[in-house]
């Protein structure tokens, strides 16, 4: 075991377990995704070049597109990369900026929560509507499982930082990192 695994107290163990099962289920959609879409979008133009277009790549596309849309909301704030004001922020004591970090992160989680009902609301109007889509005929609805799923992964980002700044004595902008400038470490949360 890691030594300094073993320093964590519960509330910080269950952040850190959150982090990774979360980082793995992000990182495992944006890369499938990012990679199916660039694999049907060259397949589809030599297949339009060279005899006819994929009958289904349009719809695929707005599909993976969606995915990757709302999966990066959640990882765009684990990574601190959402829009905030970072020099506002900067300039205030490390103490106030925690507060103030704190406070929009509970505002931006129950945005984020707000979002997530009311994508769920529309998820389920679409399941009863039935609709199909035109080329692969499968119900439209699935299309939009992604919606509420995005906005709540990126709720618990917003919880899980602001569990980061009340377990650790420095400022964290998100649950990964601490500082806007700090180098980013590939492949996850630090152990």
């Amino acid at each position: 075991m890691d030594p300094k695994q073993k320093t964590r107290n519960p509330l910080q163990q269950l952040n850190h377990n959150i982090g990774v099962v979360v980082n793995s289920l992000e990182v495992s959609i944006l890369v499938i995704c990012v990679a199916a879409l660039a694999v049907l979008l060259i397949a589809n133009v030599f297949a339009r070049t060279f005899f006819s277009s994929i009958y289904f790549a349009e719809e695929i596309s707005r599909f993976l597109v969606m995915l990757i849309t709302f999966t990066g909301v959640s990882y765009g704030v684990r990574k601190a990369r959402h829009i905030r004001m970072g020099a506002f922020l900067d300039a205030m004591p490390p103490k106030m900026e925690k507060t103030f970090i704190m406070i929009i992160c509970l505002i931006s989680a129950v945005v984020m929560g707000i979002m997530c009902i009311a994508s769920w609301e529309y998820l389920t109007n679409a399941m009863a509507k039935g609709h199909m889509t035109p080329a692969l005929r499968v119900p439209k609805w699935t299309f939009y499982v992604i919606m509420p799923i995005g906005f709540g992964l990126a709720a618990i980002q917003y919880f899980r930082t602001i569990i980061k700044n009340f377990t650790e004595s420095d400022p964290w902008q998100s649950p990964d990192q601490q500082s806007e400038y700090e180098d980013e470490i590939i492949g996850g949360p630090r152990p």
